[in-house]
C-alpha cells in the first residue's frame, strides 16, 4: 500500500474525530483545505482545523452587551424620475474642510439642483491650504454618484465651453439649506444668469430632525445623504480590511470593538480640558478611560482612535486599554505612505468615518460634523451603540444613561430617512 494513502487515511479518520468532540463541545471549528509537498513531489488535501467558537460563554461584568443591529426601513419614497435631459442652467461648487463636510455638501447641492431643474457639474476638492486640488475620482466613486441620481438631476462632467470661459454668480448658502432660502434667496438669481456658483457655508453645526413641506425636496436629500457618496473602491478596500482586522483583535479576546473620534490636534483647538467652563462638550484621553471604565469595558476590549499616530497625551487611555490603536498601527504597511503622508489629512478622516460608522460602539469626544455624520450613517443602518460621556462622571453606571441624544430622542435628520 502507498505511504501516502497510508497518511491520507489517518488524516481523515482524525479529522472525523476532531469534529465529533467538537459537536459535543457546542462549537464548530473553521476548516481549511491546505496543500502540503511531500519529499517525491506528491500533493497532499491536508485539513487544517481553527478556532472559532459560535457560542460563547456571557462575561460575568458589567461590560455593555454587543448591539445587535436593529432593523430599519426607509421611510421616505425615491424622488420620482422626471426627464432631467433639458436643464434650466448649471450649478457648480466645491467640496471642502473635509469628508464629514463633503456628505453635507453634497446633499444641498443636489437639492438645490432639483429645485431649479439645474444640471450639477462635479464638484473637485479643495484642501485646507491655497492651491490644494484634487478631482472627484481621486477620492470617490464617480460612476456611483451618477447613477445614484439618474432620473432625479442631470449630472455632468464638465460646463459648456461657453460657460467655462465666464465667470457664475457666486451665492452663500447656508447648510441644511431650506424651501425658503431656495425661493428667495437662489432661484431669482438663477433665473437670471442660469449659472451659479455655491458657497455652502456652516454658520452652525446640527444635524437635527426639522419639519420640512416640500416631501420630494425631503426624498432628494435622503438619497443624496445616504446613497450617493461613497469611496472609490481601492479607498474602499483599505478601510475595510482595516475594520476587519480590528473585528480580529477584538474577537480573540471575546470583546468589543469601540471607535474613539479623539485627535489630539481637534481637543487642542477647540477644547479647554483643564478648569473653566468648556465652550463645547469634549473630552481627554484620561476622561475617555474614566468614562468607558465607568459603564463597564474592560482591558480586553479593543479601542480604535481616529488619531494617526500615537501621542503620549494618550498615555492614560493606553494604561487602562493595552488595546488601543491609532492608524499608524492599523494601516497596512504599504498604505501607510499615501495616507498618513502631509496632506492626506481628508484621505485620513475618510478612513475614519467608514471605521466609526460600523464598530461595535462608537464614542465622540467632540460635538461636530464627524460626530454628527457618523450618527446618520449608524442609525441608518441600524448601529445604535452611540455612547457620548457626560460632563461629569456621576453615580449612574448604566450605558443606556449616555446614549446619543440623536438616538434616543430620535432627533437626527436621519430619522426623517428611515426608521
Amino acid at each position: 500500500m502507498d505511504l501516502r494513502q497510508v497518511f491520507a487515511g489517518f488524516l481523515t479518520v482524525s479529522m472525523f474525530l476532531m469534529l465529533g468532540n467538537m459537536i459535543k463541545k457546542d462549537h464548530f471549528d473553521a476548516i481549511q483545505v491546505m496543500t502540503i509537498t511531500g519529499s517525491s513531489g506528491s500533493q497532499l488535501d491536508v485539513i487544517k482545523v481553527e478556532k472559532q467558537t459560535i457560542t460563547k460563554v456571557s462575561k460575568v461584568s458589567t461590560t455593555p452587551s454587543k448591539e445587535t443591529n436593529q432593523e430599519i426601513r426607509p421611510c421616505w419614497t425615491p424622488p420620482f424620475s422626471k426627464d432631467v435631459k433639458q436643464s434650466k442652467g448649471f450649478i457648480t461648487f466645491s467640496l471642502t474642510s473635509g469628508p464629514e463636510y463633503h456628505i453635507s455638501q453634497v446633499t444641498d447641492a443636489v437639492v438645490i439642483a432639483r429645485y431649479l431643474s439645474a444640471a450639477l457639474v462635479i464638484p473637485d476638492i479643495r484642501g485646507n491650504k491655497l492651491g490644494q486640488k484634487r478631482n472627484f475620482q481621486d477620492v470617490y466613486d464617480v460612476e456611483k454618484f451618477v447613477r445614484s441620481l439618474d432620473g432625479v438631476i442631470k449630472i455632468v462632467r464638465e460646463l459648456p465651453a461657453d460657460l467655462a470661459a465666464g465667470k457664475p454668480a457666486v451665492v452663500r448658502v447656508p447648510n441644511r439649506v431650506s424651501e425658503d432660502f431656495i425661493i428667495k434667496s437662489i432661484e431669482p438669481i438663477f433665473r437670471r444668469n442660469s449659472y451659479l456658483r455655491l458657497a455652502i457655508t456652516f454658520p452652525s453645526i446640527s444635524l437635527k430632525l426639522r419639519e420640512q413641506r416640500n416631501k420630494d425636496l425631503v426624498s432628494t436629500a435622503c438619497l443624496a445623504m445616504f446613497g450617493s457618496l461613497e469611496l472609490k473602491s481601492e479607498f474602499g478596500e483599505v478601510a475595510e480590511w482595516m475594520v476587519v482586522r480590528l473585528k480580529a483583535l477584538a474577537r480573540k479576546s471575546d470583546s468589543q470593538f469601540i471607535a474613539v473620534d479623539l485627535r489630539v490636534d481637534d481637543l487642542e483647538k477647540n477644547c479647554k480640558l483643564r478648569g473653566g467652563t468648556r465652550a463645547k462638550h469634549c473630552y481627554n484621553a484620561q476622561e475617555i478611560a474614566d468614562f468607558l471604565k465607568k459603564v463597564g469595558f474592560g482591558e480586553d476590549d479593543t479601542i480604535y482612535l481616529t488619531q494617526a499616530r500615537w501621542h503620549e497625551s494618550l498615555n492614560p487611555l493606553k494604561e487602562a486599554f493595552p488595546k488601543t490603536y491609532t492608524k499608524d498601527d492599523i494601516l497596512p504597511a504599504e498604505k501607510k505612505g499615501e495616507f498618513m503622508k502631509s496632506g492626506n489629512a481628508q484621505l485620513e478622516r475618510a478612513l475614519d468615518i467608514h471605521i466609526c460608522s460600523v464598530s461595535d460602539v462608537f464614542v465622540p469626544t467632540i460635538s461636530s460634523l464627524f460626530y454628527g455624520n457618523v450618527a446618520g450613517k449608524r442609525i441608518a443602518s441600524g448601529r445604535t451603540q452611540i455612547l457620548v460621556p457626560p460632563q461629569v462622571l456621576g453615580s449612574s453606571s448604566a450605558p443606556s444613561d449616555f446614549i446619543s441624544p440623536h438616538v434616543s430622542k430620535k432627533n437626527h435628520v436621519a430619522y426623517s430617512c428611515y426608521c
